[in-house]
């Protein structure tokens, strides 16, 4: 095994999917690449505790603290640069990064969306709001897409899809909760894995 890819995950929450990818990184399923940086838009993000409490350096770029679009992708990218970062996962990352970020890392921006792409998602559908218009929708059953990131919003190819069935009684909170626990944990850490695989046999 040569050298491991290294990946940051950028985040702005309480980091569920970041402490799938801890988790599944220390207990072997990502085994070709290692986490070296967590990169948060909001200082008071919990998933900035659940780096330090595994030992990921970290760092925050606020979009709000930047005079422009540019001036925040700027920073973000001198951040990455700083640690040579080959991958970047979008691990509930409320920003949306525009075309001049994303072809700058192309086919090495992963995201993972809550539903089974191409159903309810694009601009505007993100957390609880895509399990309500799903919800809303009578969908016998949803999941999670782990796709490459290009300029438009879920857009990108699709690396890895799993489906979770929406049950009678469902709101979109016990939705979400579902899943996350029976597809996103599960798929993130393979793409990830994946992705890294064949990164490193390029290398």
């Amino acid at each position: 095994m040569g050298e491991k890819i290294k990946i940051a995950v950028l985040v702005s929450g309480g980091g569920t999917n970041l402490q799938a990818l801890i988790d599944k990184q220390q207990s072997g399923i990502i085994r070709s690449g290692e986490i070296v940086l967590v990169v948060s838009n909001n200082a008071d993000a919990f998933a900035l505790e659940r780096a330090k409490k595994a030992n990921i350096p970290t760092a925050v770029v606020s979009r709000k603290d930047s005079a422009s679009q540019e001036e925040f992708e700027k920073n973000l990218i001198e951040i990455l640069e700083k640690s040579e970062i080959e991958l970047i996962v979008l691990a509930g990352f409320m920003c949306i990064l525009s075309e001049n970020f994303t072809s700058k890392y192309q086919k090495r921006i992963i995201n993972v969306h809550p539903s089974l792409i191409p159903s309810f998602c694009g601009k505007g559908f993100y957390g609880l709001r895509v399990h309500r218009a799903a919800l809303d929708y009578g969908v016998k059953v949803t999941g999670a897409t782990v796709h490459f990131v290009n300029e438009v919003p879920d857009g990108g190819e699709i690396i890895l899809q799993k489906a979770v069935d929406v049950e009678p009684n469902d709101t979109p909170e016990t939705l979400q909760r579902r899943v996350m626990e029976n597809a996103e944990w599960i798929i993130l850490p393979q793409a990830v894995e994946l992705v890294c695989e064949k990164m490193a046999e390029r290398k």
